[in-house]
């Protein structure tokens, strides 16, 4: 079923669009009604898109700029992954936007602008059903994320956003080359008339075609922070603005997303084979990254930088599992692997909201800096100028202590994946599937799934015991200390994140039910290729 010509499709790109542009023109008073606006405009068209997606599994929805047909035009694409990924990125905004408005929006020029450019680049590259718009969108994203990640100066997060700028700058270059290899060997960079040409390369070209995968693969794991191209992520993230912060656990995602969408259409099944994209790299390479972000959080000095490394252990996680789905695991992990990637991005989000809000204290966050100062060569009045002395605009609120501990202890069961919350749901969806592969042959439970499912119970136990760690340290240890007053404004965007994770908890069934469509429909990219360019385009048996 197609959806049909719908210009709901294109509201999630034109509205921050717009509202970027608007904002340069008028003062802050306005800027932050424009900000809102935008973002609660955002939440709504996305329900109205994943409303749209699910209305059936085989459901997709395209509109074509300029009436072009399809391969030939800029297509948008709606079906019930791209619009989860928009309703997610919905949701973190209009939390970060409310957050920013207490002071943070005040700490350097046109930061709702550059927020708003942001989250047009992020839908853009949700949407878009070729590879070159995915480039452009992702240059717009980047582009603006620099700037939020600078928002505020100071030498450390100066010195953090330009790694951020050189690494991505390079992952770029990459991201063309690969770009510009595929189109050469195939003749399109349309997703769903790729899938129909990949597997119709001659074999003289096939070299070439995987030569041009490969680096676009490693232009994708960049994006998703794959070891050992994620050193970047974790300084970078807890040296950003919270509510930067917040929106930036959602950016590792944008690369698990293509990842998953491309290796599944694209460069799936037989056509993977050919071009050496296999899913083998995807599984050690996201085991070392659960492994590696596991160690961070077990050594991290503060709340920011665990933050940070509670990023990379989602995103292995997730990279594990879409590899293990690659050969042969089925659409359950899949359907496993997207309510964890939900659950854990917001929890990652809120985490950063809440880690200014607890670090407010000057001794606290300036001894925290310190040791990451350190660690760039920087001295003390480095330190104390990328160090955030003043509270929230707004009146404070009564027992803010008491709340903060509560956000705190939900967060960290949600990370830590302890029952009966949504994150042990999600992970227990994921694990139950992997213990019953058997994609690898032989008797019992194979040997990928039982190390796997040690690294992820292990990674859970390392985040409780870090945060444990850090809330006696924050909230007991220092109980005579009493934490700067909290504004409302601050608080209800931590609250709101979490009592989102509280209701997918109760709802697990139907969000679940969504979760296994969006993941059959994945593992049947027929039904994509059809939406797209239509009936007779690519038989069932070719998935």
């Amino acid at each position: 079923m197609n959806l049909g010509p719908d210009h709901i499709l294109i509201a999630p790109i034109l509205i921050p669009l717009v509202a970027g542009a608007l904002m340069l023109f008028y003062g802050e008073a306005q800027r932050r009604v424009i900000a809102v606006i935008s973002t609660v405009s955002l939440v709504v068209v996305a329900l109205e898109l994943v409303d749209k997606a699910a209305h059936g599994s085989t459901s997709v929805g395209l509109y074509l700029l300029g009436d072009w047909p399809p391969p030939f035009a800029i297509v948008l694409v709606l079906d019930r992954l791209s619009a989860l990924m928009v309703l997610l990125t919905s949701i973190l905004a209009l939390s970060a936007v409310v957050f920013a408005m207490a002071r943070w929006d005040r700490r350097g020029q046109h930061f709702h602008s550059l927020f708003q450019f942001l989250l047009m680049g992020l839908n853009g590259a949700f949407l878009t059903g070729d590879l070159f718009n995915l480039f452009v969108f992702f240059e717009v994203l980047l582009a603006a994320s620099y700037g939020l990640a600078l928002h505020g100066s100071g030498t450390l997060r100066v010195r953090a956003g330009l790694h951020y700028i050189a690494i991505n700058l390079a992952a770029s270059l990459l991201f063309l080359i690969g770009v510009s290899l595929i189109y050469g060997v195939t003749g399109t960079l349309n997703m769903a008339d790729l899938a129909v040409r990949v597997p119709l390369v001659a074999a003289e070209h096939r070299p070439l075609l995987a030569a041009g995968a490969a680096i676009l693969g490693i232009a994708f794991l960049v994006k998703a922070a794959m070891w050992p191209l994620c050193f970047w992520l974790p300084i970078t993230y807890m040296a950003a603005p919270p509510p930067a912060a917040a929106i930036f656990a959602v950016l590792s995602k944008v690369g698990i997303y293509v990842v998953l969408r491309v290796s599944s259409l694209a460069f799936g099944t037989a056509a993977a084979q050919m071009t050496g994209l296999g899913s083998e790299l995807l599984i050690w390479g996201g085991f070392t990254t659960l492994v590696f972000g596991t160690v961070g959080v077990l050594a991290s000095q503060g709340l920011g930088r665990l933050a940070g490394c509670s990023v990379l252990v989602s995103s292995g996680t997730l990279l594990a599992v879409i590899g293990i789905s690659g050969l042969g695991g089925g659409s359950t992990m899949v359907a496993g692997a997207l309510f964890y990637l939900v659950i854990s991005t917001i929890a990652i989000s809120a985490l950063f909201l809440m880690v200014e809000l607890i670090e407010r204290g000057e001794g606290a966050l300036a001894a925290i800096l310190t040791v990451t100062a350190e660690a760039y060569g920087l001295g003390d009045d480095d330190v104390e100028e990328d160090a955030p002395r003043s509270a929230g605009s707004g009146p404070g609120v009564p027992g803010a202590t008491t709340v903060l501990g509560f956000c705190f202890l939900v967060c960290a069961l949600l990370l830590a994946g302890v029952p009966p919350l949504a994150g042990f749901l999600g992970k227990f969806a994921m694990l139950s599937a992997v213990l019953s592969f058997r994609g690898l042959g032989g008797p019992g439970i194979p040997a990928i799934g039982i190390g796997f499912t040690a690294a992820v119970i292990v990674s859970g136990l390392a985040a409780l015991i870090a945060l444990v760690r850090e809330g006696i340290r924050t909230f007991w240890a220092a109980e005579h200390e009493e934490l700067p007053s909290v504004p409302l404004i601050e608080l209800v965007p931590v609250l709101v994140l979490l009592a989102l994770t509280l209701g997918m908890t109760v709802k697990a069934g139907p969000i679940m039910h969504y979760m296994e469509a969006t993941a059959i429909s994945l593992h049947h990219p027929h039904v994509y290729v059809r939406g797209v360019l239509g009936a007779a385009t690519m038989p069932e048996a070719g998935e």
